[in-house]
Parts: structure tokens; sequence; C-alpha cells
């Protein structure tokens, strides 16, 4: 029968997809617009790299937590380590007040850790021991060499103790201050160069300034316990004190009018004065200056790391006051 068959309720035409109406396209593009929801994060996508970026973390978070440390191997507040073979020999023959000293048995037969138990002992100091692992924890992945001591923080000096111990040298005074010194690792090596060309103390500010701790402690190789550092509130008010009290403050920056080997400055009490690598002196402490000094460098290096610059100055300094 002529035209038979065609539009007969549920045909469906050749050549269609399964699963489609028959009539028009609405649906497939209604289904087009729902889309596939909200992109996930990229740490969450297995082929981005912040994925793998996350993954690693994980782990070393994993495996930082590791077992529990016995309670007793807590240090309490108020209290850090000192860890490494030779800073904390040189902490302890420097005399610093220590309560406890953890040692991993494999390394008792190590002459600096015989000494540190010996000492230990004298003083009545517990000798604790510990697993590498435990230490691992305790002193937050950093090299311990089997052995750390347990200090109280810091005593900081005040600013008048930096001027008497100047005065009571028999030369002219020599203090170091630092502008927004934010790096332990530096605050260390300036107080090991203090100790080596006799400054009479490093001065630091209460905010935005490394403070004396551990890991000052390890770089400054003993020095921490023979150079005061003193801290104040604001580093401007203590400049204009010190050249209150006859005090010349020095800046140490580039493009100074001043080169620090032939300093004019060099044989009268003497603030030098040291900004950070990033931004140097900040605008008020610049300011406060009576002189601005160079390091003459190569032209092709920009400048030097604080803690260096310092130290050659010092140098410079101390080899002026010499002749």
């Amino acid at each position: 029968m002529a035209g038979q068959g065609r539009g007969r309720p549920g045909a469906v035409r050749k050549g269609a997809k399964k699963g489609s109406r028959g009539v028009g396209s609405g649906g497939q593009r209604r289904r087009g617009l729902e889309g596939k929801g909200p992109t996930p994060k990229a740490e969450d996508r297995t082929y981005h790299v912040a994925y793998k970026r996350k993954q690693e973390a994980e782990a070393r978070a994993k495996r930082a937590a590791g077992p529990k440390l016995r309670g007793f191997l807590h240090t309490p507040e108020g209290f850090e380590l000192v860890s490494g073979r030779n800073p904390v020999a040189e902490a302890v023959a420097s005399g610093i007040p220590f309560e406890r000293v953890f040692i991993v048995s494999s390394m008792s037969n190590d002459p600096r850790v015989t000494e540190v138990a010996q000492a230990a002992m004298e003083r009545g100091v517990a000798l604790v021991d510990v697993s590498r692992t435990e230490l691992d924890k305790m002193t937050d992945g950093q090299v311990h060499q089997g052995i750390a001591i347990e200090v109280p923080e810091h005593e900081y000096a005040d600013l008048e103790d930096l001027v008497e111990r100047g005065a009571e040298s028999g030369r002219p005074g020599l203090i170091v201050a630092l502008d927004s010194v934010t790096d332990p690792h530096n605050l260390g090596a300036v107080l090991r160069s203090a100790s080596a060309f006799r400054a009479d103390g490093v001065l630091i500010t209460e905010r935005r300034s490394a403070r004396v701790n551990a890991t000052a402690w390890k770089v400054s190789a003993g020095a921490a316990a023979r150079v005061p550092v003193a801290r104040v509130t604001n580093l401007v008010r203590a400049l204009e004190e010190l050249k209150s009290q006859g005090y010349f403050v020095v800046g140490l920056a580039g493009g100074g009018e001043e080169n620090i080997p032939t300093l004019s400055l060099a044989d009268v009490p003497l603030v030098l004065v040291t900004g950070s690598e990033g931004a140097g002196l900040s605008r008020l402490v610049r300011e406060t200056c009576d002189a601005i000094a160079q390091i003459p460098i190569a032209s092709e290096m920009e400048s030097l790391n604080a803690s260096v610059a310092t130290g050659i100055a010092l140098y410079q300094i101390d080899q002026l006051r010499s002749k």
C-alpha cells in the first residue's frame, strides 16, 4: 500500500542514534548546555603539576609526623635547642647555661661530644639518650650530628650596656646596628665578625628583625655568648640617643660619599648601620646617619650579602684604628 509505514508511531529513521527522539535536536542541545559541573581544582587534576606538588607535600608531612616523641623530649616554653657538634661544644665552652644534653648513643665516642658530656656532669646537667629519629624530629630536621643542648631564650642587653662596654675597652666605641635584617643566619654571621673585630655589641629592633635563636647561635660559632645584643623598640631613636653620647652614625650602602677603606670617622666612637639585603637602609635611618659609606666592589656585582658587607666594613675599621 502506497505510503504504508511512513510516520508510524514509534518508528525510527534509518541512521538515527539509539536513544534519540527522532524529532528535532532540542534534547541534544539541552544536554549540551547542562555542561559537566564545576572545574576541579588544579591540585585535584591528576595530570596537573599542582597535583604532584600536593602529593609530595602530603608525603613529607606524613614522614615528618612519624612516631610521636616521648613526652619529656618536648622542649619547654622559654627554651630552644642548639644542635651540631661544633656549635654545642663552643656554646658550652663559652659558659652558656643549659638544662639538658641530648645525645645519640652512637656519637658518644666523639671527642667533642665527650667534652660536652663531661661539662654536663660537672654542672649536674641531665644527659638524655635519644634515637637519631627522635633528634631529627626535635630539631625540625636540621643537621644535628647526634647532639643538642637545651638552652634558655637569649638574654638581651640594654643599649647602655653596649656604651659602657665601649668605655671600658680603652678604644673608641664601636656598635653594629642592623636595620630590618630578618635572616638569623645573617645575624649569627654578624655576631661572629663583631667578635673577631672587637665591636662592643650589636643593636637590633624588637620587630622586623632576626632574634638570637638556635640558628643564629649555630652560625655565630660561640660569638653569641661573647658579644652582647641589645634590642630596642625604635632604631632611629636609639641612634639619636647614641649620637647624643658622642657616637657618629655611618650607614653602609652603595653610592656612599665615603669609602670604607678610607673612612674619616674610623677613630671616633662609631655606630655602623647595615640595612636589609633587599631594601637596604630605610629612609628614616638613612636620614639619621652622619655619613653613608660604601665598599668598593667590581662593577658587575650589584651588592653584597648583609653579613658579608658588615664583616668587611668591621675589618677595615679595625685596620684603620690599628694604624
